[in-house]
Order: C-alpha cells, then sequence, then structure tokens
C-alpha cells in the first residue's frame, strides 16, 4: 500500500500550511449561522481539489509547466482576485456575528472556485508536486495514490468547517471573529503582494 501512504503524507504536506483557501473554508464555518450553511465553501474546495489532482495526475503538470505565458497569466489573475477579496473579508469584518450577515452561497461557492482555481501556489502545488509524484506509478497503484490524495483534502476541508462552526457554538466573544476577519484580510493582501514582487 505504499502509492496510499505516500498520497496521504504528500496530501497532508501540501495543504496543511496557512494558505488563502484554508483560510476561506475555516473563516466560513465561522461566519455562517449554521453548519449546513457553511458546507458549499468546503464541498466546492473539495471538488476544485479533486478536479486539480485529477488533472495533475493524468499529466496535464506537463503541459503547464512548459509553458511561462501560462504561469504569467494564472499569477497576475491570481493578484487581482486576491486583492478584491481581501477587501471583501475586510468589509464583513464590521459585520454583526450575531445577525448571522455572512456570505449567501452563490457568493460562497463563488469564492470557493476562486481561490482553488485562481490561487497560483495552490495551482503549482498541485500540478507540480502531486503532478510529478504521480509518475512514479502507473495503473492500479497511480489511482491508489490518486484517491488517497484527494481523500485527505476532502476530510481537512470538512475539518476546518467543523472546527470553525465548533469556535462560533462556544461563544467565542464576536470581537474575536472580527479580528480574524481582518487578520485573514490582511493575510490575504500579503499573499498578493508575495506574488506580484515573484513577477519581477
Amino acid at each position: 500500500m505504499e502509492p496510499v501512504f505516500h498520497g496521504i503524507i504528500l496530501a497532508f504536506g501540501l495543504i496543511l500550511p496557512l494558505g488563502v483557501q484554508n483560510v476561506f473554508v475555516f473563516s466560513q464555518g465561522v461566519t455562517q449561522p449554521s453548519l449546513i450553511k457553511a458546507l458549499p465553501a468546503a464541498v466546492t474546495a473539495g471538488i476544485c481539489d479533486t478536479i486539480l489532482i485529477t488533472l495533475a495526475v493524468l499529466g496535464l503538470s506537463m503541459v503547464v509547466m512548459q509553458f511561462e505565458w501560462i504561469r504569467l497569466i494564472l499569477l497576475i489573475g491570481g493578484i487581482l482576485f486576491l486583492l478584491y477579496m481581501g477587501k471583501v473579508i475586510w468589509n464583513s469584518s464590521s459585520a454583526g456575528l450575531e445577525n448571522n450577515e455572512a456570505l449567501p452561497i452563490k457568493k460562497q461557492i463563488l469564492f470557493a472556485l476562486s481561490v482553488s482555481f485562481l490561487n497560483p501556489h495552490a495551482l503549482l502545488d498541485t500540478i507540480g508536486v502531486i503532478g510529478t509524484s504521480a509518475v512514479k506509478y502507473s495503473g492500479q497503484d497511480q489511482l491508489f495514490f490518486m484517491i488517497a490524495c484527494i481523500a485527505i483534502s476532502w476530510l481537512w476541508f470538512l475539518s476546518l468547517m467543523i472546527t470553525g462552526a465548533f469556535l462560533k457554538k462556544i461563544q467565542i466573544a464576536s470581537s474575536i471573529f472580527v479580528l480574524f476577519n481582518k487578520l485573514s484580510a490582511v493575510f490575504i493582501w500579503g499573499t498578493a503582494i508575495y506574488l506580484c514582487v515573484s513577477l519581477f
């Protein structure tokens, strides 16, 4: 079962660091009035990772890595979106959590799609690391490797959402969540600046 173990370890290594995608899914668990209403963000993130991992294992990584202009488009699109998302999250921090003012389902899905598909780091990690690691295997072993990576991704996003909802349920002061939103926005802007610097 080496492919399964390899997939689990690799997926955990890539998904554990604090990233825009993780911050967004966790924040929905915190700000949504119920766990069910936070599901769209976690499920969409899981579906996006499933698509990216599948494409990476099937060989898309080889194509993307060969064309610099594709990487450039990913970076520019990602920077613009991160700047916008940071602004939205910063402004939402002033909304009263007691009034359950949270992102509607459509906006949750749109943001989750964007932080997954417009996040250059996530794309390059998935395509560059998982895609190239999958080359080691073939046939059934490659399939097991891919399924292990996808399973860890789903478990992680659902865990983040549940953790956020639990912290809200134990009635931590709403000012803590306002601070969390502001810190999330600053983190997202910082990521955008970092990506912008990397262009030059």
